[in-house]
């Protein structure tokens, strides 16, 4: 196996003393996960940020073997970590993509909202700018999963923060139940976290 593409890295476990296994989101494959080697060395660290857009190059002997997998960069998240509230978005919707979803299973219109909505938290000028993309790309998650048709999950809601935090106390129910009924203890601590500070605005 050789593959190159665009990718959305959406979790970093360390492994071993250096590298990291790293989990991708790409727009034909889905899924993947591969070995980095060096990903949390001095160059690599900024690189294996969970939200990070990169150019990715996997390769395998056997599609039995973990892939390795070597990154470039083409878009950081990293300056807006220090954001309280961006990096909550952030750090949610990486972790519910990288929990929710299955290996080597194309979803395009994920992937492509996924960036978007990271572009958002990343360029909008507060987050009732974002905060309807969130609620957007949680409802577009359960959707494809086939948790719900065109107009059961609710409308997107406009800017109006009360709609949105109505919005995300919803589907929070439904991605419990449904996506993270197993494994929602962290992840959904995540949520969480993120509620609690839009709640604050």
């Amino acid at each position: 196996m050789h593959v190159r593409a665009p990718a959305i890295l959406i979790a970093a476990r360390p492994h071993g003393e250096t590298a990291v296994i790293a989990r991708l989101l790409t727009e034909d494959l889905g899924l993947v996960a591969g070995y980095v080697a060096g990903g949390r060395g001095r160059r690599l660290r900024p690189v294996t940020i969970p939200g990070n857009a990169v150019d990715l190059e996997l390769s395998a002997r056997s599609d039995s073997q973990l892939p390795f997998a070597r990154l470039e960069l083409t878009a950081s998240r990293g300056p807006w970590l220090g954001e309280p509230l961006a990096a909550a978005a952030i750090g949610w919707a990486c972790a519910l993509t990288a929990t929710a979803l299955p290996e080597r299973q194309p979803y395009p219109a994920l992937y492509q909202s996924l960036g978007a909505l990271l572009e958002a938290v990343c360029n909008a000028p507060s987050a009732r700018g974002w905060a309807p993309a969130l609620v957007g790309y949680e409802t577009l998650l359960l959707r494809e999963l086939g948790y719900g048709a065109e107009g059961t999950l609710g409308e997107r809601p406009t800017g109006d923060l009360p709609e949105i935090l109505g919005a995300m106390d919803r589907l929070g129910t439904l991605l419990e139940r449904y996506l993270l009924a197993d494994r929602r203890g962290d992840v959904m601590a995540a949520r969480q976290r993120l509620r609690d500070l839009l709640g604050r605005i």
